[in-house]
């Protein structure tokens, strides 16, 4: 279910958000229907295309598929005060690495396209509940920020957090959405929300190297780093540290 942006005097311009197919959408464009909305489906190259043709730049969407009200994915956003500190994203992304690995979990990074970076974890369609996610996301945002209080915070107020990365779990959840992978951003550079290798995520990444071209040529070179996505999902491992979370909480209370 999809949600634009659309620049109609072209990038680094004036923007707005669109969720609603528009009523001279033609025949081909395909919808499903929400609480408020009529969200596009782009589903092949003809409805990409008439998006690029209604200046469409940004593509986001939520965190599951059309067909399914359970999520499809777990997603942290690792957003630091400015794209001057980036570096922070990349230290965030690093730990996460690290905590997943130890719990064998599979994890995707890609940058957003603007500040900072997203970690993927894939799951079965119908899995797990947002609850249930959510359960999950909180102990892994709360693990960092126990580990690096000076670093990393969950505070949701732009104002009271210090100057640190903000880790969003809270967004994952039911009617929020996300920058979708490969999207573009409707700057200047036109820099992309490019999935990256995990042997990419080091001091020296800068998202602004990033541009269009420059991913279209390193997809060609390298291949797709999200290419397994969909063929790894991690229920088990999930499902697991679930069981262990809801029994901690149930012996603390």
């Amino acid at each position: 279910a999809l949600t634009v942006i659309r620049y109609p005097h072209g990038s680094g311009g004036e923007s707005f958000f669109q969720k609603n197919k528009p009523d001279y959408a033609p025949e081909f464009i395909t919808s499903i229907r929400d609480d408020e909305h009529e969200h596009i489906i782009c589903s092949d190259y003809s409805v990409l295309l008439w998006l690029a043709n209604q200046l469409a730049l940004e593509f986001h969407i939520p965190f599951q598929t059309a067909d399914t009200a359970h999520p499809t994915e777990i997603v942290f956003d690792l957003d630091p005060p400015s794209k001057s500190e980036f570096p922070l994203a990349v230290r965030a992304a690093e730990e996460l690495y690290r905590l997943f690995d130890q719990l064998g979990l599979s994890s995707f990074p890609k940058l957003s396209g603007n500040k900072g970076i997203q970690i993927y974890i894939p799951i079965s369609k119908n899995a797990f509940t947002y609850e249930e996610t959510r359960l999950f996301t909180s102990f892994a945002a709360s693990y960092c920020v126990s580990l690096f209080p000076d670093l990393f915070t969950t505070e949701r107020l732009i104002k009271n957090r210090g100057g640190k990365l903000y880790i969003d779990y809270v967004q994952h959840a039911p009617g929020k959405t996300i920058i979708c992978p490969y999207s573009t951003r409707g700057n200047e550079l036109g820099t992309v929300a490019a999935p990256l290798f995990w042997d990419e995520v080091h001091s020296d990444l800068s998202p602004s190297n990033f541009t269009m071209e420059a991913v279209v040529k390193r997809t060609k070179e390298l291949g797709c780093p999200f290419e397994s996505f969909f063929r790894q999902p991690q229920d088990k491992q999930i499902k697991a540290i679930l069981d262990h979370l809801k029994e901690n909480d149930r012996s603390e209370n």
